[in-house]
């Protein structure tokens, strides 16, 4: 009689360590399943609809400073006055830039180099923004009477010290060599939070 109760209580305890195997692999599994469900959702959403790039160079000071690290996106994107950019290249530079958007396709753009007023449609923009003048550079573009289809003029926000749409190295930029625009400052981190202020 004892022998069979030893042999049940035995076959009970093993019933119990297999369920426990069990149910320690099922949450495992599961937890592996989620950890690779949004790892993958992850890179789709770095991949199409958010990059991170860092800040190179002074031409957008103060606004943003060598080194900052920005999340940008492109996800049914377009562009607007204000809107900072990274843009693939200009005319005749290969390397991406950043810079912020002054005028859209069909709108009438002037830059005043004497007093350094920028104009779009007739009205002179409020740039509290910027720092320094806005300058002749060397090699001007010619400014059209208005913005052409698919394209954007951009500027540095640091005005005396930025290659941009005023100079033929650069050049208006077609809507489709922008890469996104930037969204949020994730470095450095006391820095964190929107790039517009």
């Amino acid at each position: 009689m004892s022998e069979e109760i030893e042999t049940e209580e035995i076959e009970v305890k093993d019933e119990e360590l297999q369920e426990e195997s069990f149910n320690l692999t099922a949450f495992v599994f599961e937890w592996a399943n989620a950890a690779m469900v949004a790892l993958v959702a992850v890179m789709l959403l770095l991949t199409f609809v958010f990059r991170q790039v860092t800040v190179s160079g002074t031409s957008m000071t103060d606004t943003l400073s060598p080194d900052d690290r920005l999340i940008i996106s492109n996800f049914m994107y377009k562009p607007k006055y204000g809107d900072i950019v990274v843009i693939s290249h200009g005319n005749n530079y290969k390397d991406p830039i950043i810079k912020r958007v002054i005028a859209t396709e069909g709108q009438a753009l002037s830059i005043n180099y004497d007093t350094g007023d920028v104009s779009v449609d007739g009205v002179i923009l409020d740039e509290p923004y910027i720092k320094g003048k806005t300058i002749k550079l060397r090699h001007p573009t010619d400014i059209p009477d208005r913005i052409p289809e698919g394209y954007v003029f951009v500027m540095g926000d640091n005005r005396e010290g930025s290659l941009d749409s005023r100079s033929t190295e650069i050049g208006m930029i077609p809507v489709e060599n922008i890469i996104g625009k930037a969204e949020w400052r994730v470095y450095p981190f006391t820095s964190i939070g929107s790039v517009y202020k």
